[in-house]
């Protein structure tokens, strides 16, 4: 067995490893994951590292870069690497503080609860007795090493990785639960009690099951949880599962929006790799899962990077000058999702992109270090009309006018950052629901937390998950009708 030693900041760890082995690959497994914008193809250089000892030598894409790549190098034996500190990790969302008062909570002392997923995992540990908030701790998912997205990784289920993308949630997933207890200075031991929600895929990969149901039509999940099983050696409640793609998560977002507690119409969007929509009017919850892609996560877009130090997370304009922010005041390294959708929706508005996505063949420079080019444009185009297919799909099944719908509940982490007005600007959410829309965060981690604490909402979230109706998009003419024209950004096709 050869050894990595890992320098992150002041920390200093080892592990051993079978050479030869991608250098992302071993990281992952052991929760380190650096960021890969790109999707491993070594052309953003987001997980430059330093490395030394017995790697391969520097191939065409690092020589390019003068960097090395975790994504790219291979570890041949003994080695030794250096991490970016912490400050220049990913600022993932995670859940407020809870109101809910313990009624009927779930066993035990203290609880881990998580939300899995399929880009970022965020957790909070809790005294359960109280319902008091002691530690969280966030992390990219290291599955995203193996693909961006969920049919990526059945597909590498399916292919002979299935008990490694196991082990690598496992493995951040028990990170996480040591960071958690280390800065509520309690033993590991005294945690009894996990909530681990997700979508269906990430809790099949959680679980061990073979995801074969979930990558062939009539696509259709063997089982939509709702149960315990035994996780890291302690009892983990699993929330229901709507469908085969509409998960545990929208169940748990669902529940903490209180949309269905009330007799109004109310639209949930949860925008991110997967975009998933639900739909509550007169009684009925219709939902729907659209595939956007890796676009609003700052993965596939040339000059794309999570939210880290440096990240441009807003754009504007001043008299026809572009502005920028960035995360932390730093050095402009990349766009993250909501700058992009800030940049689009921007240079749309001063005409140097078309409705129809044209720009100039070099595309746009929004500083010296970073541009948006036409590949990246059409990244947006492809995921925003997705969503916006997806809502006016389930608008029509409910019969529906968008003027009808009381309330919009933005969820998840993109959506908390995401600026309401770029998104309408560019066609992603509707304009004339603007004023209806509420950003609630990390809403799967909150309806998880409400779980663990009450026993009535675990009854509510049950009936939530079981009386939901599918909207299956996948070949509807309608949504394949309505995608081609939101491709178009803006109101209005031009």
């Amino acid at each position: 067995m050869a050894q990595l030693i890992v320098h992150r900041g002041d920390t200093v760890r080892r592990f051993s490893f079978i050479a030869p082995t991608a250098l992302a690959d071993v990281l992952a497994e052991v929760g380190l994951n650096a960021l890969h914008p790109c999707g491993g193809r070594g052309v953003c250089g987001k997980c430059a590292v330093e490395l030394r000892g017995k790697v391969s030598a520097p191939n065409v894409q690092e020589r390019k870069l003068g960097k090395r790549l975790s994504c790219q190098a291979v570890l041949l034996g003994d080695a030794e690497v250096f991490l970016p500190n912490n400050d220049a990790l990913e600022q993932i969302e995670t859940a407020k503080q809870t109101d809910i008062t313990p009624e009927a909570p779930l066993p035990g002392k203290y609880a881990l609860v998580a939300d899995i997923g399929t880009t970022t995992l965020a957790v909070q540990l809790y005294r359960i007795g109280s319902g008091t908030l002691l530690a969280e701790a966030t992390e990219r998912n290291p599955q995203t090493a193996v693909a961006a997205d969920v049919m990526g990784r059945i597909s590498a289920a399916l292919h002979g990785q299935q008990q490694r993308l196991r082990e690598m949630i496992l493995g951040a997933l028990e990170t996480l639960l040591r960071q958690c207890c280390a800065q509520a200075q309690l033993a590991e031991k005294d945690v009894e009690t996990l909530v681990l929600t997700g979508n269906t895929t990430m809790l099949y990969l959680l679980t061990g099951r073979n995801p074969t149901s979930l990558s062939r039509a009539p696509f259709q999940a063997d089982t939509l949880f709702g149960e315990t099983a035994e996780i890291l050696g302690r009892q983990a409640l699993l929330p229901p599962c709507m469908n085969a793609f509409v998960g545990a998560d929208i169940t748990c977002a669902v529940l903490a929006s209180r949309m269905c507690d009330v007799n109004r119409t109310a639209l949930l969007c949860d925008i991110g790799t997967n975009g998933e929509l639900a739909l509550w009017h007169n009684g009925t919850l219709f939902v729907t899962s659209t595939a956007a892609g890796p676009a609003f996560e700052g993965a596939g877009i040339s000059c794309g990077c999570g939210s880290v130090g440096g990240a441009i997370d807003r754009v504007w304009a001043e008299n026809g000058v572009v502005r920028l922010h960035t995360i932390a005041n730093a050095a402009p390294i990349g766009l993250c999702g909501s700058g992009l959708i800030d940049a689009v929706a921007v240079y749309l508005a001063l005409g140097q992109i078309a409705p129809s996505g044209a720009v100039a063949p070099g595309g746009l420079s929004l500083c010296e270090t970073v541009r948006l080019l036409p590949q990246d444009i059409r990244a947006v185009q492809l995921a925003k009309a997705a969503i916006a297919a997806g809502i006016d799909v389930l608008l029509q099944k409910a019969a529906v006018a968008p003027q009808e719908i009381e309330a919009v509940y933005i969820a998840g982490g993109f959506g908390s950052h995401l600026h309401l007005q770029s998104a309408a600007d560019i066609g992603l959410l509707p304009t004339e629901l603007l004023g209806r829309m509420r950003v609630i965060g990390n809403a799967a981690l909150s309806g998880a937390v409400e779980l663990l604490l009450s026993g009535p909402r675990r009854t509510r979230a049950a009936q939530i998950a079981a009386y939901a109706q599918h909207v299956t998009l996948s070949g509807d003419p309608l949504f394949n009708e309505r995608y081609i024209e939101h491709m178009f950004l803006g109101d209005e096709e031009e």
